[in-house]
């Protein structure tokens, strides 16, 4: 039976207090506000505007009894533990997501030239084929910014996945699969549909998804109460998309070696048993209508470009602690680009994987009878793993302890180092297969082992640590908090997009390298590939990478990045609210006669500061990842950064959702003190969650 406390309540002296009125006080005003909410023991201690129950539906407050008021008013309700009541759904969908992506991607370039079927396929060349594949791993990494534009403006988070996934991921997926039937679909060939599935349907599926999917999982968490919760939530769902792309990697080439029919069926077939699993989970989740925030960023950022530095400003922590008041600029997403245009180098490098790579890997001897080229690019998701748990849970934490700290752009020549090692050992592969070849010609026939080239593989997944995981960092921390998705959106497009056009460039430029003695670029037998001069091709990746290495060790980069992060650092300590704030009628004067954003009136700068107080405990309420939508890669913040993770204090909850609710036109009265009987929280267990 759910009571309601009163003044009189026998309570009253060790739990909180609450008034007919509504009014409440707690013993202690300056105790923290818990960031970890998982047990029924630590509800006994929210404040009741954190509370889902308002006395008539007991069953509701049971599954999700955390509530959540945004700063529009919509409220939210949370599970206790939202690991296992909706986000594994959410872990297990996007293992599978990339289990098949990774499963069609990286045997492309074999099927297209007819490794897998010598009756039936595109016939293609292995420069056209890596041409090919290139230009759909570009469209892959571009489409991000329809996934951002859809989430933040149209559709929404939920509906952008299953929009994405079912009307073009899985048709894209299935079309590939229903080409390599013979005759089905025309008696010859149909590289109209591989064409129309390879670079429309899929890349654009599997963009718009790859997006929002690990946003969506993020906002299952309670924003306040469950805020340090995110960031192990980012690491499991790397781990599942590496525990995805190490599986398909490695079974679908195997399988496509004896039936290429049946191993892109499997693909197919997870990723339908993914999307029911994403639907069935419905109930379940958080599901938040789109914000347009994209769009008043888009017009802001047009608007504010002739304003002058102090219209575009948020306020230092030294101004809101009585200090000077210095202003920090906004950082323009033009920034945010040029940082990240400095890890493209190794991403060309990166980008050899499913291709060159495997074009060299054809001609070598399969492993145990087979590990062939394409089975050979799952050691890039294993050496992601290890050097990933070695690096943040070893090397960083050693280096936090002596204070170290390591520049961001020294950490992107790190990566095109080991990018660089990765190319002169590709080098030295090119010369053993030459060899090779000479001594068959003398009638020894003696292919090289495919496993020579799991070196170049292992250091290109190390590279990936130091390189594309700070590149997802940098353009998470660095933006500005209004363009987030727009930034990761830009790091997407440099990490996949540019570096695959390069390639193309580069492929098409370098195209007499890659003939032979009879003058095409058919390079799958071994004679043919020894006359040909792809050696060459190895070297310029060799001097792009290395040239990248110089630039990311110059001075004068190395500044530009640290100013614009120690900018960025400032904007999160203590950002300036700038919403769309809804507000009466009032003359010219006001200072809000500009209601799209106060701060562009210079007469209501100083009221827009002063209200900008209401807010500030609420932004400061934790170091844990503001949800955008962003690559898969990212994983939150740092978790070697050894700063004290600021918190929301208890007292200031209730002036948090009054204030907020308030600031929307929708009132103080939207969210009320639940009547929740602290009897009935003392009477739970956690084995009731």
């Amino acid at each position: 039976m759910t009571t309601t406390p009163t003044s009189s309540s026998p309570l009253s002296s060790s739990t909180l207090l609450l008034s007919r009125t509504n009014s409440f006080h707690w013993p202690d005003e300056d105790e923290d506000l818990p960031s970890n909410v998982n047990s029924y023991e630590q509800l006994k201690t929210l404040p009741p505007e954190c509370l889902n129950n308002d006395g008539t539906n007991k069953a509701d407050y049971d599954r999700r009894p955390l509530k959540h008021m945004d700063d529009r008013g919509n409220v939210f309700t949370y599970s206790l533990n939202p690991m296992m009541y909706s986000v594994f759904l959410i872990l297990i969908v996007e293992l599978l997501e990339r289990f098949s992506f990774y499963g069609v991607y990286y045997t492309q370039t074999l099927y297209l030239t007819g490794v897998y079927d010598p009756d039936w396929n595109a016939g293609l060349t292995s420069v056209d084929a890596s041409s090919f594949v290139a230009f759909s791993t570009a469209v892959a990494y571009t489409t991000p910014f329809i996934g951002a534009i859809c989430a933040d403006a149209l559709w929404g988070d939920y509906l952008s996945i299953l929009i994405g996934s079912t009307c073009l991921y899985l048709p894209g997926v299935l079309l590939v699969a229903l080409t390599t039937v013979p005759h089905l679909l025309g008696e010859e060939f149909n590289m109209g549909a591989l064409s129309a599935s390879v670079l429309v349907l899929w890349p654009l599926g599997t963009g718009i998804v790859k997006s929002v999917v690990n946003v969506f999982g993020a906002k299952q968490f309670h924003p306040l109460l469950q805020s340090s919760m995110i960031e192990q939530y980012y690491v499991n769902f790397y781990m599942s998309i590496n525990i995805g792309a190490l599986a398909g990697i490695t079974l679908v080439p195997i399988m496509a070696q004896y039936n290429v029919t049946q191993a892109y069926m499997l693909p197919v077939g997870l990723l339908v048993l993914g999307i029911l699993l994403f639907v069935s989970g419905t109930p379940r989740y958080v599901i938040s209508k789109p914000r347009g925030d994209m769009w008043s960023s888009l017009i802001r950022s047009k608007k504010t470009k002739n304003i002058s530095q102090q219209a575009q400003i948020y306020q230092s922590p030294a101004a809101s602690n009585g200090g000077d008041g210095t202003q920090i600029p906004n950082i323009p997403l033009s920034t945010i680009f040029r940082i990240t245009l400095l890890i493209v180098p190794f991403c060309v490098g990166y980008s050899q994987m499913p291709t060159t790579f495997i074009v060299q890997g054809t001609v070598m001897h399969k492993a145990f009878g087979f590990v062939d080229a394409a089975t050979m690019n799952g050691l890039d998701a294993v050496s992601v793993l290890v050097f990933g748990y070695i690096t943040g849970n070893i090397l960083y934490p050693a280096l936090a302890e002596r204070n170290i700290k390591v520049p961001t752009t020294y950490k992107f020549a790190i990566g095109s180092f080991l990018g660089a090692l990765a190319m002169m050992w590709a080098l030295l592969v090119e010369y053993w297969i030459h060899r090779a070849a000479t001594v068959s010609e003398s009638g020894m026939p003696e292919q090289v082992s495919v496993l020579w080239q799991a070196p170049s593989y292992i250091l290109i997944g190390w590279g990936e640590i130091f390189a594309v995981s700070a590149a997802y960092e940098v353009a998470f921390t660095a933006s500005s908090p209004e363009t987030k998705a727009l930034a990761s959106a830009v790091n997407i497009f440099c990490v996949g997009g540019i570096p695959n056009l390069i390639c193309i460039f580069l492929v098409q430029l370098c195209h007499g390298w890659f003939r032979n003695s009879r003058g095409d670029t058919d390079l799958h037998l071994l004679e043919d590939y020894a006359t040909a001069h792809v050696y060459k091709y190895f070297f310029v990746l060799l001097i792009i990478l290395l040239i990248g290495m110089a630039v990311n060790l110059s001075d004068p980069v190395r500044r530009f990045v640290e100013s614009t992060e120690q900018t960025a650092a400032e904007l999160v300590k203590t950002p300036v609210l700038m919403k769309r704030m809804r507000s009466p009628k009032v003359s010219g004067d006001s200072v809000y006669a500009d209601e799209e954003s106060p701060l562009l009136n210079p007469k209501g700068l100083a009221a827009a500061m002063k209200k900008q107080k209401e807010y500030e405990e609420y932004l400061k309420y934790g170091k844990g990842p503001i949800l955008t939508k962003m690559g898969s890669m990212r994983a939150g913040p740092s978790s070697y950064n050894s700063k004290k993770q600021k918190v929301l204090k208890k007292s200031v909850i209730h002036k948090l959702y009054k204030s907020t609710a308030a600031g929307t036109g929708t009132g103080s009265a939207v969210l009320v003190p639940p009547k929740v009987s602290r009897t009935i929280l003392q009477n739970k267990t956690d084995s009731d969650i």
